[in-house]
Parts: C-alpha cells; structure tokens; sequence
C-alpha cells in the first residue's frame, strides 16, 4: 500500500498538498477549522454517551383514542414517548417546534405547560419530568422524547385547572382530550393491574397469539398453487452469484433461505406452528409446501405482500451480505409474542 508520507521524509503527495493549503490560510481561517473539528468531536463523544431505546419501534406504537404515541424503553430503564406523539395525545400541533422538538417558553416549560393560567398548578415534579430526553433510536438516528409518566401528570393538571375554572378557551379542547386520556388509561390500569395479580396475562398472551395464529393458518391442507415467483429465485440466484437456469430443481439450501427470509418473519409464532403442522422427515422433505398451510383471508395476502417488499430489497442491493443487513433492519425475525395494542 503505498504512503503520502514517508516515516522519515517530508509530507509526499496528498499530505503534501494539504500542508501547502494549509500555509495559505490565515490565522483565523485554521482556527474556525480546528473549532469546527473539535466541535464534531464532542458531538460525536456525546452522541455515543446517549441512551439507546432497546424496546420498541415505529410500527409498534401506543394507541391512545385516536393518537399513534411512538413509544420506547431505553438502555436505562426509562420509558418515553416521543414528543411528536405526546403533543398528538393531547390533541395540540403534529410539529414541534424548537431545537429540541417542543417550542418553551421563558420558564423553559413546553409550550402545552407555558400558560400563565396553568403555572399556579405546576408543581416542581412535573417541571423536572419536562426536561426533553435524547436518545438514539434503533435504526441509528436520533429522537426526543418525554418521561412516559409524564403523560397522566400533565391530563390531572388540566383537569384540575378545568374544575378551577383557570382555563382560557383555547385550552378547552386540550383538557377534553385530557379528560378521555385519564379515563382511558384508569381502564386500561385497572385491567392490567388485575391480570397481573390473577396470572392471567399470561393466558391472555397465549389465548391471543392462538387466535392470531388461527386466523393466519388453515385447519386443512390447501391445494397446491404457486406462491412464490420466480422473480423471487431469480433475484436470491443473482446475489449469491448462482447461475439462473429457471430449473425448478434448486439447491437444498434454498429451503432454508426461505425459511429464514420469509416464514421467520411473516408473524409472531408463525413458524413454529407451521413446523408443528409441517415437520420435516428429517431429510428436508415435508408433506406439503408451509404455504399450503396459510389461509386465504390473511395468511396469502401477508405472505405476498411480504415478497413484494423482500425482492424489492432484493432488487436493490448487488451484494448479499448488505441485502441481508438491510433487510434485518427493516424485517426482523418474528417471536412468540404480539405486540401490545
């Protein structure tokens, strides 16, 4: 590998060149450049110190009546709510404003708390729970977010300034949504609460995934039909550089990418179930193809909306190990658990 600066030499080729325009520059010029190379520095370092939400994901969000609340837990413990949900839950702007995503005022209250009428009410509690929390998101950007507890703080508040008659009438609509929001949530804990106490979440967890899985799969075998297009072997022949015969006679290994691509990835407990309904002789043959398996209704639409989005990845990447990474990121292996809704 050849070098643009010898050990014991002066700067040769690139370096050299880069140590000529650094002569021209003035004093000034090469100190607003190293401030600036410091200054990614710290940001970078800061960046890395951040929290990382391990739970949760854009697609599975908190539904409050008729908010989307993205929500996650973080490396630390913390549960958040974005502040772009948290504002929707409470029926105020989709767009936050300011650096951080909630516009303050002099106080440094949001802007949902900056009302003179509202601040005899705000205790020191709810100030400290409104410092915004930065973390970094699973796909690897960053977002903001508020404390999760947060939310029923900020609907008691309106609702006491309600019954005291505190409110200006641009805030009517804010405590209305503040109202449904506590009943809600009181339901929802209730709930909770008692299936916690019986063990019966637990249950609740099986019983749902079985009537998902019900729905998914079929009690009988389905005739045969082609499901998966040939788009689909053509495109896995291309990135693992195969030639493409268009032979319907494939390598054993195929089996296994399309359980890994597909099956593991449809729904939660998806596979599992089909292995059960369609074990293998231990040979890597099967009775029937899992396909047969799905039902009409909602197995078959989910499986070919699947390899729609699957040979658009595909479709899109030259190089296998980077289709797979890709794809991970954006279609990960399914549990044995639904998601909470």
């Amino acid at each position: 590998m050849s070098s643009d600066r010898r050990e014991d030499g002066p700067p040769m080729g690139r370096a050299k060149g880069g140590v000529e325009r650094a002569k021209k520059l003035s004093g000034e010029q090469r100190r607003t450049i190293a401030s600036k190379a410091a200054k990614a520095r710290w940001e970078a370092k800061q960046d890395a110190d951040l929290p990382v939400a391990e739970y949760g994901s854009p697609e599975k969000p908190l539904r409050l009546l008729d908010a989307e609340i993205p929500c996650y837990v973080l490396s630390d413990g913390t549960r958040v709510l974005t502040q772009q949900g948290f504002l929707m839950a409470l029926g105020r702007s989709r767009s936050a404003k300011g650096g951080t995503g909630a516009s303050t005022g002099v106080d440094n209250l949001p802007a949902f708390l900056s009302a003179n009428s509202l601040k005899p009410l705000i205790s020191q509690e709810i100030i400290a729970s409104t410092r915004p929390i930065e973390f970094r998101l699973p796909t690897g950007g960053k977002a903001f977010g508020y404390m999760a507890e947060l939310l029923p703080k900020v609907c008691n508040l309106y609702l006491k300034a309600r019954d005291q008659k505190l409110l200006l009438p641009s805030q009517i609509r804010t405590a209305e949504k503040a109202d449904m929001l506590v009943r809600g949530l009181a339901e929802t804990g209730i709930v909770a609460l008692v299936d916690e106490a019986t063990g019966y979440q637990e249950v609740r967890a099986r019983d749902a995934l079985q009537a998902f899985l019900e729905k998914f799969l079929r009690a009988e075998l389905a005739a045969w039909v082609q499901r998966f297009p040939d788009d689909f072997f053509r495109e896995l022949y291309r990135l693992k550089r195969w030639p493409w015969t268009g032979s319907s006679r494939r390598p054993g290994v195929v089996g296994r990418y399309i359980k890994d691509l597909v099956y593991e990835r449809l729904g939660p407990g998806v596979i599992a179930e089909l292995e059960s309904k369609n074990p293998s002789d231990g040979k890597g043959r099967r009775k029937a193809k899992h396909h047969q398996w799905l039902t009409d209704e909602v197995g078959h639409p989910a499986l070919a909306q699947h390899l729609y989005a699957l040979i658009g990845f595909m479709r899109a990447e030259d190089n296998w190990d980077e289709f797979k990474s890709r794809f991970n990121r954006a279609y990960p292996k399914r549990g044995d658990t639904l998601p909470l809704i």
